[in-house]
């Protein structure tokens, strides 16, 4: 097995593409990897990167593979192969390419190298993502008579700042692994909140039902279909557990990263689910939903996500149509840190399923009021029954 190497301690950062935008330049032979700080624009005063490096540029240089180095012993992978191992590295060389493209692009987010940066884009989203099909912008997706068309709340007195995990409705970061079970995650997120509320009890609820025993079918596209680890959707996911009468707990149907056979168990229900309802795409409505009943699952494109470090993510571009990950949202605030200063952004609070050393400990910052990255076109809440 090919892996690791002498660069110790070193951890999760290669800001590249800033200098895109604040015109500082030198080279990328300096083979440390920087880490995250309280004020991350204090990561560019002492290191200086060239706009102008390529993939060819950085393999020549040894560059790329200095980093590439580092980044297999931080993160413990392994190659099986020489020519795996060289595969892998082209692969990371580009991908540093592409995290200077995200920086430029998102400034008041910082971009780098992260778990994923030996994996391809189609790599990452078939491994790592997980919502597949179904439709967006608060349409219908419930069972008639049960699931309801978003309905208007009081948005008045909201508050500036709101976060569930302060209130206890949060459990701990997930990680889904090299799963595509985003949509399971997604939706047991929203269950425990939920339930949380109407009961006052947190309970860890089990992922691994859902992916190994809900097939149930979008209504309005019947291609769409919860498979495991080959992606689905959270309303679909409501409307199996509906009709499966609920959802056991993590620890009687443990999460394995893979589908196997349905193990559900009628006596092991901790939690039954009596309704859902898809959201309006207005973002005052959405959070008004978020505070009146808790988190809510959403669904957004997760292009760069694969880069992403911390600080709020407000790209100058991201596709609202093409929506692929399941996350969820679990408060918001009225002035997130911006890395040059543009001023304090407004973001929302998720929560990922890529386990603690993702993002910043497992969380996304994603501005606020723009509909950013399709965020608003798959919101859903979910309401649990008492019994």
């Amino acid at each position: 097995m090919i892996g690791s190497t002498s660069c110790r301690g070193l951890s999760l950062i290669l800001a590249l593409g800033l200098a895109m935008l604040v015109g500082i330049s030198a080279n990328l032979h300096d083979d440390t990897i920087l880490q995250v700080t309280e004020d991350p624009l204090s990561l560019f005063r002492s290191r200086r990167f060239s706009p102008g490096q390529t993939v060819l540029g950085l393999l020549r240089s040894g560059a790329a593979e200095r980093h590439f180095r580092a980044f297999v012993e931080e993160y413990g992978k392994s190659y099986s192969t020489q020519q795996e191992y060289l595969r892998r590295l082209e692969i990371f060389a580009r991908n540093l390419v592409r995290a200077a493209e995200h920086q430029a692009a998102d400034p008041t987010a910082v971009h780098g190298v992260t778990q994923f940066s030996d994996l391809t884009e189609d790599e990452f989203e078939r491994l790592y993502t997980g919502v597949r099909g179904g439709t967006s912008g608060g349409g219908r997706g419930g069972l008639e008579g049960l699931e309801q068309a978003g309905v208007a709340v009081e948005a008045g007195d909201l508050p500036e700042d709101f976060d569930w995990r302060e209130k206890g409705a949060v459990t701990e970061v997930k990680m889904q692994g090299s799963c595509g079970a985003c949509w399971a995650f997604s939706t047991t997120g929203a269950v425990e909140g939920a339930n949380f509320i109407s009961t006052g009890k947190l309970l860890n609820l089990s992922e691994q039902q859902l992916v190994d025993c809900d097939n149930m079918c979008d209504l309005s596209d019947k291609s769409a279909c919860d498979n495991g680890c080959h992606g689905g959707l959270m309303t679909n996911a409501y409307r199996y557990l509906i009709e499966a009468g609920g959802l056991e707990e993590e620890s009687a149907y443990p999460y394995t990263g893979k589908r196997g056979e349905c193990q559900f168990k009628q006596e092991n229900i901790a939690v039954k689910v009596a309704n859902f309802t898809n959201l309006p795409i207005d973002e005052v409505q959405i959070a008004a939903h978020l505070v009146r009943h808790g988190p809510l699952t959403v669904g957004l494109n997760a292009v760069f996500m694969q880069t992403y470090i911390g600080g709020v993510s407000c790209p100058f571009i991201c596709g609202k149509r093409w929506v692929n990950h399941g996350v969820l949202l679990v408060g918001y605030g009225s002035k997130g840190f911006s890395v040059l200063r543009l001023g304090k952004q407004p973001y929302w609070v998720i929560k990922n399923s890529w386990g603690k050393r993702w993002g910043e400990h497992g969380y996304y910052r994603l501005c606020r009021g723009h509909g950013m990255c399709g965020m608003n076109t798959m919101v859903s809440a979910v309401v649990t029954q008492i019994s």
